[in-house]
Order: C-alpha cells, then sequence, then structure tokens
C-alpha cells in the first residue's frame, strides 16, 4: 500500500490502516516523544495521545507537504498540549534570570543516548525550550507561541538549559578522566 493509500484509508477510520501507520512511524514519532518527555514512560504516554491526535485529525492532512512532516508537528503540539493543560511548571521569565555566558567546551564525545539522558533530566521548561529551539528548529517567537512566553523568556530558559547542560557535560568528562 502506497503512502497516499494508506492516508486514504485512515481517514476512512480503517483499522488495519492505522496500525500499518503506526508500525511505520512510531520509531520517529517515538524518537520526539523522548525528547520533550523526562522519562521513558511519559515518552510512550506522549506517543500514544500523539497517534490518538493523528487519527483524530488526519482528515484535517490536505496533502500539501509531507505527510511525516506533518505528524511530527502533530506529535510535538500534542505533548505540548499536554504539558500545557498541566501547567504543572513555571517558565522562568526574561526579568528572572541575570544574563550568564555559557563557557567555551573543548570537544568531548559523548554517546547519543547518555546526551539524550542529560537533555531529559532537564527541567521541564527548559527541556522543552531547548527541544523546540535546538532539536527542532523553531524560532523563540515560535516557541512564544507555544508555550504563551515570551520571545525573551524563551532566549532566558535556553541559556538556563544550556548552562544546566554545560555542567552536566563537565562532570559526564571528569566523570571519563576518572575511569
Amino acid at each position: 500500500m502506497t503512502q497516499e493509500q494508506l492516508i486514504i484509508q485512515c481517514k476512512r477510520q480503517d483499522a488495519q490502516a492505522q496500525g500499518a501507520l503506526y508500525q511505520k512511524y512510531s520509531g520517529v514519532l517515538f524518537a520526539i516523544c523522548l525528547r520533550y518527555s523526562p522519562n521513558y514512560v511519559e515518552a510512550q504516554d506522549n506517543l500514544q495521545d500523539a497517534f490518538l491526535t493523528i487519527f483524530k485529525k488526519v482528515e484535517q492532512y490536505s496533502g500539501k507537504g509531507s505527510f511525516e512532516g506533518w505528524i511530527k508537528r502533530v506529535t510535538v503540539n500534542t505533548v505540548l498540549q499536554k504539558y500545557r493543560k498541566k501547567r504543572h511548571f513555571d517558565m522562568v521569565r526574561e526579568d528572572q534570570i541575570a544574563d550568564e555566558v555559557i563557557d567555551e567546551v573543548e570537544h568531548i564525545e559523548i554517546p547519543l543516548d547518555d546526551l539524550l539522558q542529560m537533555v531529559r533530566e532537564l527541567p521541564d521548561q527548559y527541556r522543552l525550550v531547548f527541544s523546540l529551539y535546538v532539536l527542532d528548529g523553531y524560532s523563540h517567537k515560535e516557541i512564544g507561541e507555544q508555550l504563551s512566553i515570551s520571545d525573551g523568556t524563551s532566549k532566558s530558559n535556553l541559556a538556563r538549559a544550556r548552562k544546566i547542560l554545560q555542567k552536566k557535560v563537565n562532570n559526564f568528562k571528569a566523570a571519563q578522566q576518572e575511569g
């Protein structure tokens, strides 16, 4: 079945087509969910919510642009919506953080799994801004719109996330040198 046929069948709520769509894209979308979630279990929950949203909204996909790009955006928006509803984090406003300078970091090899774990350990507000900006290429303006914060607050949260990650990388480096 071609992707176009798969989409048509999903629009008709065909369970077999939905299963095929899940099989085809679950790995890619789970990687996105992992970037935005503090742990593996929550990432699994976010993936399930994302697919429910995709199946519910697939009728809205007009065929313009990449389908994979569309489902990735739906996934990110679904996860962000979940955080907005919970409101279990407070964004640090730009006036709450003094300008912080991030030290230059020398080149260091870090396994991808370790680096992603460091990102997952960031406080929610920093992890979301970092993931949106660095990993998914959103602008500070777009992040502000997604999270209902100012561009400056997005920049401040990104700076704080980078500072925390820098400390984690330095600790990783020190541990590598000791062992």
